[in-house]
Parts: C-alpha cells; structure tokens; sequence
C-alpha cells in the first residue's frame, strides 16, 4: 500500500506540473546562426523529433551590402529534442551529390507508409545576385541520415522552390511550389506515383514563397510567406481556397529575437493544436544598429496557431507554447 500511495503521489504531482514555455528563440544555429526554412519530423529510428533547416551563412562579411552569396552555399543543418523544448544541433544532412548541390534550400520531410520523403530545393553554384537555375528534388530514406535519389519534380520550369507535399484527400499526391517564371506564384501539381506531376494553376494571384499545406479543425490550410507576413488560405479538399483577410505574423513582435516579420512556416499539428514555426531576421535586435550584416542572422521561433471565427490566429506576444507533450520523446 505504501508503494502504491507513493506511485500515485508522483504521478498526480507530474500530471500537475507547472507550464514551462519554449524557449524564445527556440533554436539558433550555432555554427552559422542561419536556420531558417524548417521542417519537422519524427525520427523512428531514434525516437526523437528532429528539426531540418537551410543552414544559412549568416555571419559571412561581405564588401557589397547587396551580395547574396550568403544564401547560398548552404547545406541542411539538423537539430534535435527529446522534451520538445529544447533542441540541439545534430550535425548536417549529407545527401548523394548526383541529384544535389553545394546550395540546399527548404527541405520539406514526410513520413508515409515507412519511408521519409525528402523534397529539396538545389541550386546549382553560388550567386551574389538572385540569378541561376532552381530545381526540386525528391530523395528518400528510411532512417533520416542515408538518402537515395529519387528523381527530379519535372514542373515545366528551371526556377522552381519550396515543395510542400500532402496525401491527398481523394488519393494520389500533391505539391504546391514557387514558380519564379510564373510571377513568383504559389502553383501546384498533383501525381499517382510521386514520379509523374500533372501541372495545375496558382492557387493565389499574390507572389509568395515557402508554402505549408495542413490539416485542422476539419479544414485544410495553406500558409505561405508574403514577406510582409503569412498568407493563409481556407479550403475544404485542398484544391479551392478562400483567403483570410488578415496576415499571421505581420507585426512585429516586441520579444528579443522576435522583433521583425516571421517568415518561411512550418505547422506540426499534434494531438489536435497546431505549432507554427517560422524565422526571424535579427534585423530590429541592439546588434544590428552596431553592425550592418547582424541582419542577415535568423532564429526560430515557435507559436500555437488557434482558430477564431473560423479563420486561423496567432498571438506572437504570448509567451511560446509548453511543447514537452507534443514533441517529447515517444
């Protein structure tokens, strides 16, 4: 009796454990301070979610201000938890140079039938102005770390970004990109195979980049990056959308390190709430009035996105979410 009384002694002070914030930022790289583009997975193999991200190279001094070989150059960080808020660096993706690069951008995971699927934004060389060709490219993998080329995404077109990937309701596959030859839209494409992508139209007239598809609350959503906040569309199959009138995350918030516009989502939703990522430019912090490339420094940050009047909403002056029950160890 006495062992009992004691087990359920520390299970009822357990289960009323005091709330404990992420961490603002939740993560920055601490080799380049450049993540940014993140997208978020459940590592089987290691029981862990992981975090990959393009590893910008922030702290790059370069003469001409106007010189964005930063941006490129840039592998695939990981970082790593096991209580969901507080992550760790995990090293950098190592991918087969015959279907990439030495510049990786937005890695976008997904874990379907025992197999991760990885869509990868290449871009051959380095650039000191937005020029060169862009490609996406599907690899695949079964334990995160050895990956196998699996194709190019043939999209009609050589300066192509951001996949965002999803089953889709009525089956087969689709995928939402930036085509930067299409007036920077937000277009999609659906396939049966993951191999074979059958073109279809923007699902916005306004440019945008970084799309993330998701399902909530019965609807499915689209969040992307309008680079004065995130665009959020509405849909009921994921092919017809509304836009809601307000922007996420287009004003500024007033936290250290969250003190300019998020950019680039991701949203993992987990046991019904949904988690917004997204990165911050470190341009409005004390550091970038001494030091004019202190902008180029990025952080992630995390908030719980909520529904109000049917649309979503997200309140970046709250303190961040307690994320140990949703991304803790399994």
């Amino acid at each position: 009796m006495r062992c009992l009384a004691l087990w359920m002694l520390t299970a009822l002070l357990a289960g009323c454990a005091a709330p404990e914030p992420a961490p603002r930022p939740l993560y920055r790289d601490p080799v380049q301070d450049g993540a940014a583009d993140v997208s978020l997975v459940f590592n089987r193999g290691l029981k862990r979610w992981e975090m990959f991200y393009t590893n910008r190279r922030a702290t790059l001094r370069l003469d001409d201000p106007k010189d964005v070989s930063w941006v490129h150059a840039t592998p695939v960080g990981i970082a790593a938890t096991r209580d969901g808020n507080h992550w760790q660096p995990a090293g950098q993706a190592s991918f087969p140079a015959e279907c990439t690069g030495v510049t990786l951008w937005a890695p976008e995971i997904l874990d379907a039938d025992g197999v991760y699927h990885l869509w990868l934004t290449v871009v051959p060389g380095v650039h000191s102005s937005w020029t060169g060709e862009r490609r996406i490219e599907h690899l695949i993998s079964t334990d995160l770390r050895t990956w196998t080329c699996a194709g190019r995404v043939e999209l009609g077109s050589n300066k192509v970004i951001d996949a965002s990937v999803i089953r889709r309701p009525d089956g087969g596959w689709r995928l939402w990109y930036k085509d930067e030859l299409g007036g920077s839209k937000l277009k999609f494409a659906d396939s049966a195979d993951l191999k074979t992508w059958t073109l279809r139209g923007p699902v916005s007239q306004l440019p945008a980049e970084g799309p993330k598809v998701f399902p909530f609350a019965g609807k499915w959503w689209l969040v992307a990056d309008l680079w004065k906040g995130l665009l959020v569309l509405r849909s009921d199959d994921a092919e017809h959308w509304q836009e809601q009138p307000a922007r996420l995350l287009a004003d500024i918030g007033t936290a250290p390190t969250d003190r300019a516009k998020g950019q680039h989502p991701d949203v993992q939703v987990v046991d019904g709430r949904a988690y917004l990522f997204y990165f911050v430019h470190q341009s409005g912090e004390p550091e970038a009035k001494a030091d004019n490339r202190w902008h180029q420094r990025t952080a992630i940050q995390v908030a719980e996105l909520k529904l109000q009047d049917g649309w979503l909403m997200v309140d970046r002056h709250a303190a961040p979410p307690d994320l140990r029950s949703a991304f803790g160890s399994r």
